[in-house]
């Protein structure tokens, strides 16, 4: 615990002590600099990327949600949900640059263009997973007697479902959807082959669209220092997200058990 306690301050360190340093109104307002031009910031890869991971979570949340009820509650003894089991299972470890290529071949290739489109539904098909365990494996947590109280008042088993055992678990659920975007925030293969890059500001999804790893992959790969330094900055910006929604959602699952 002690070294991988230390291994993981060491990382921290490094990445505040380089990236902190970035952060000014510039950063926040600016969009990339062209090659060799001073100055510039992560606007549009911080727009873009927040527009991606949204979209993403919106898709997600209702059909990894509906997912796992299903699997907990009516699919105890059905073939189809054990192989929705089994298929969820290969997806929770399939390299997310599988996902980008299966992605690629369906929305880009055959568009003939990038999108962020198609960068949203290659972090949906990631972030999907994540909630229907999540999701399941908190309902099963429900005690028997829960649903034989509400079934004795007279209730439909999809009222049940959905309005007392997804009641009791809501923040165990909520606490799944924060793991599934903190997972996706930072995810680089797939958005390479999807919603690949743009140097300006951009809302418009149906084309291609800046993003923070894409970004970063770039810059930090750069002969440029004022990239790198921004490569470091945009770096920390994922690191304290990723924190915070990490952190956040301890505390929000905490406060749920003890209520």
């Amino acid at each position: 615990m002690a070294a991988g306690l230390i291994g993981l301050f060491w990382i921290l360190w490094t990445l505040f002590y380089n990236g902190l340093s970035s952060f000014n109104a510039d950063f926040f307002l600016a969009s990339t600099p062209a090659p060799g031009s001073p100055g510039g910031g992560m606007a549009n890869a911080i727009v873009g990327s927040l527009m991606m991971v949204g979209f993403a979570t919106l898709v997600s949340t209702p059909i990894g949600i509906l997912a796992g009820i299903y699997l907990a509650e009516f699919g105890a003894r059905s073939k189809f949900a054990a192989v929705t089991r089994f298929v969820t299972d290969i997806m929770l470890s399939a390299p997310s640059i599988v996902i980008g290529l299966f992605v690629y071949a369906i929305a880009v290739a055959t568009v003939k263009h990038f999108s962020g489109w198609a960068g949203s539904l290659a972090l949906s098909l990631i972030a999907i997973p994540v909630v229907v365990r999540t999701t399941e494996n908190m309902l099963k947590l429900v005690p028997g007697s829960l649903r034989e109280a509400a079934f004795a008042l007279g209730a439909p088993r999809w009222k049940v479902s959905l309005a007392v055992t997804l009641r009791a678990v809501r923040g165990g659920v909520i606490t799944g959807v924060l793991l599934a975007v903190a997972r996706i925030i930072g995810e680089t293969a797939p958005l390479l082959f999807t919603a690949l890059n743009n140097q300006f500001f951009s809302t418009d999804m149906s084309q291609p669209m800046a993003n923070l790893p894409v970004v970063i992959y770039n810059f930090a790969m750069s002969p440029y220092e004022d990239w790198q330094q921004l490569a470091w900055g945009a770096a920390a910006l994922i690191a304290l997200i990723v924190l915070g929604i990490n952190i956040s959602a301890r505390v929000l699952f905490r406060s749920k058990v003890q209520a």
